[in-house]
């Protein structure tokens, strides 16, 4: 009578793999219906209580106005604008934060005495500040560039600055062993170790890169769409407002949809991709 020796892999019990495919099933059905979810309860709420149009126009006055607004070359000037200013702000905000979380990350004595300045950078009220961009940079994009990469910096340096840290001891002590330049282990350990906090830190900044250019634009400057938003509510056209007001948020959507795909393309292997893995 022979026996078997069954290994530890075939006593582990066998999950059903989940297919990527149905989570993006999901969300096509459950995206819609929430939005018809919430226009339903927009248009309730405005039959219910008697809301004027002044302060908040019912859905289908505001898909009126979306699509008076599409026809028009306003709001595609605008656009340009508003993506100009974000992407450049973003990529100054990147290259800044990321570098300075690499320093940072391994220079701890140095973070200890930068951090209640750069800190400070982002606990001032950008409301204050923005007059002084507009002072120094002008009313131009300049001013809303550097609005959007001081916001978005803080947030990309310091996921880098946890993953620089959360890279394990054993690793730093074979490049020391093997005598490593100090490019070579930020480009072979650093960087790829560091990379799913980087990540994390890229997708969260190109949300707050958009939020810094449409506030620039609202408080001081006349293209983009903040302005646009701006104009609208001085000429009393709420619908047309609540219109830009859309088109800001598909415009934000699409710019995190872009940074989450690269994400999960860069680093497939790791769980924060969102990719379901197999047991």
């Amino acid at each position: 009578m022979s026996t078997s020796v069954r290994t530890s892999e075939e006593m582990r019990p066998r999950v059903p793999r989940r297919k990527w495919t149905d989570t993006s099933l999901m969300l096509w059905i459950t995206t819609p219906l929430l939005l018809l979810v919430f226009i339903g309860a927009w248009k309730a709420y405005t039959v219910m209580f008697g809301v004027g149009e002044l302060m908040l126009p019912p859905p289908e006055t505001v898909g009126t106005a979306l699509v008076e607004l599409m026809q028009g070359s306003l709001i595609y000037e605008a656009i340009q604008i508003t993506l100009y200013e974000t992407l450049v702000g973003f990529a100054l905000a990147a290259v800044v934060g990321v570098a300075l979380g690499i320093i940072l990350g391994k220079a701890r004595k140095l973070e200890r005495v930068l951090s209640p300045f750069l800190i400070a950078t982002q606990v001032v009220p950008k409301v204050a500040i923005v007059p002084l961009f507009l002072l120094w940079f002008g009313f131009g994009p300049t001013s809303k560039i550097f609005m959007a990469a001081i916001i978005a910096f803080f947030v990309m340096m310091q996921n880098t600055i946890l993953g620089i840290r959360s890279i394990e001891p054993g690793h730093r002590d074979l490049m020391r062993v093997i005598q490593a330049p100090w490019w070579k282990r930020v480009i072979s350990l650093d960087i790829p170790s560091s990379l799913p906090y980087v990540l994390t830190g890229v997708e969260l900044g190109i949300v707050f890169a958009i939020t810094g250019a449409v506030v620039g634009e609202y408080l001081g400057g006349d293209e983009g769409l903040g302005a646009l938003a701006t104009m609208m509510l001085a000429a009393l056209r709420t619908d047309m407002l609540f219109a830009v007001v859309i088109v800001m948020t598909v415009l934000g959507f699409l710019l995190y949809a872009v940074t989450a795909a690269i994400r999960r393309f860069a680093i497939p292997w790791h769980e924060s991709s969102g990719r379901p893995t197999s047991l």
